[in-house]
């Protein structure tokens, strides 16, 4: 059992006895209120009996309190994740989820870059959404300039590379995960020769990821590989993705 389980359980009973006792209630009046014995509410508040939602329930229901507030419970954290800004291969990222998962979100920040693309494979699916600025990617034989608003979605066992199309910072949001985990079943896998994968992901470790990120690239969008160009079917895709991944998992980017 977990520590902080033991802590909450260890203190329950003297909660039980406090609560009881500041309301001027004898174990007598409880125990007619409650149906419970006299001598399972004395064991209960001295820590000889362990607590159960038997037997807790009719106790707060007698009391009128909330069932967490006779127990004790923990209050549930802050939801809010702290941003930390990484710095990885002359691209900045941000790590949005904070939880181990089948699906990992980053916010990645490129700057223009002078190198020659270099195209790369690994294990996974990516999901990209740019923010501001220009995408270029590059998957396979395909070369496309993505700009905002804009999706895309790619096996990344397929050669890609992604970054600014000119000499500005690009923006984008990441969806990345391990093999078969993707955003939504596309109609076929990218590559005339990429296998198809649906067997169930697992959380992407970080030494697992594309040197670069979550995929050091980026690429067309669903089956036929190539970004949809109307910016109203890109935003409502788009919000239709982000729900379903809400649900399944809990927030969005990449890691380069």
């Amino acid at each position: 059992m977990p520590p902080a389980v033991s802590v909450v359980l260890a203190e329950v009973g003297p909660r039980l006895k406090r609560v009881r006792t500041q309301r001027n209630v004898t174990l007598v009046d409880l125990a007619a209120a409650t149906g419970i014995s006299k001598s399972t509410l004395s064991r209960l508040e001295s820590g000889q009996r362990k607590p159960s939602l038997e037997l807790l329930l009719p106790i707060a229901l007698a009391h009128k309190i909330p069932l967490d507030e006779l127990v004790g419970a923990p209050e549930v954290g802050d939801p809010r994740i702290h941003l930390k800004p990484q710095a990885r291969n002359g691209r900045v990222v941000v790590p949005l989820t904070r939880q181990p998962g089948a699906i990992q979100a980053w916010k990645v920040v490129i700057p223009p870059e002078r190198k020659k693309p270099e195209m790369r494979t690994h294990e996974g699916y990516e999901w990209l959404y740019v923010l501001d600025g220009e995408l270029r990617l590059l998957l396979a034989d395909h070369d496309i300039t993505m700009k905002p608003g804009e999706v895309a979605e790619f096996d990344t066992s397929v050669p890609h590379w992604f970054g600014p199309a000119g000499d500005r910072p690009v923006e984008i949001l990441s969806l990345l995960g391990k093999q078969g985990e993707r955003i939504h079943p596309p109609r076929h896998v990218v590559g005339k020769d990429a296998p198809d994968r649906t067997e169930p992901g697992t959380a992407l470790e970080p030494d697992r990821m594309s040197p670069d990120g979550p995929s050091a690239s980026a690429a067309p969008v669903a089956g036929d590989a190539r970004p949809v160009r109307d910016a109203a079917v890109q935003v409502r895709r788009y919000t239709a993705r982000r729900d379903s991944f809400t649900r399944r998992a809990g927030t969005v980017g990449s890691g380069r």
